[in-house]
């Protein structure tokens, strides 16, 4: 059996999912497939933080904000990030801890469409940084 995909996925793609009307928006069908068990979700407590304050800056339902929080409790894989693993790669803190939960997590991707990302290339330390339509074409080979 292969081994699952371990990935990361930016605020922004969480945001993305709950803003779309489209039901089969690429950010939509990732959360889904995290869901069903297609792959593991590595999450810190700062990202699982700054995911819930943009849902709810965004107007996001409480409901459905309790409802996401407690499917990351529960079926993400949750990742320790000591502060001194936090590197200033990139000029946003929040994408530092991001890039330090893939690091710390072994996390094959980082997918997020935030273009701070761009700094580090399409890979840093073996993890793939895409965007979501080609992080779904990747997970729909396994």
């Amino acid at each position: 059996m292969t081994k699952k995909i371990r990935a990361v996925l930016d605020t922004n793609v969480f945001v993305s999912a709950a803003l779309s009307k489209n039901e089969s928006s690429p950010t939509r069908e990732v959360l889904t497939r995290w869901q069903n068990g297609e792959f593991i979700l590595l999450i810190c407590s700062p990202l699982a933080e700054e995911i819930i304050e943009k849902l709810l800056d965004r107007n996001i339902s409480n409901q459905r904000v309790a409802k996401l929080a407690s499917q990351l409790a529960n079926l993400a894989e949750w990742v320790e990030v000591p502060l001194e693993k936090i590197q200033k790669l990139l000029s946003d803190e929040d994408d530092n801890v991001i890039v330090a939960c893939a690091v710390e997590g072994k996390a094959n991707y980082l997918v997020t469409y935030d273009p701070h990302f761009d700094t580090l290339g399409e890979e840093y330390k073996g993890i793939k940084i895409v965007k979501a339509i080609p992080f779904l074409k990747d997970l729909r080979k396994y």
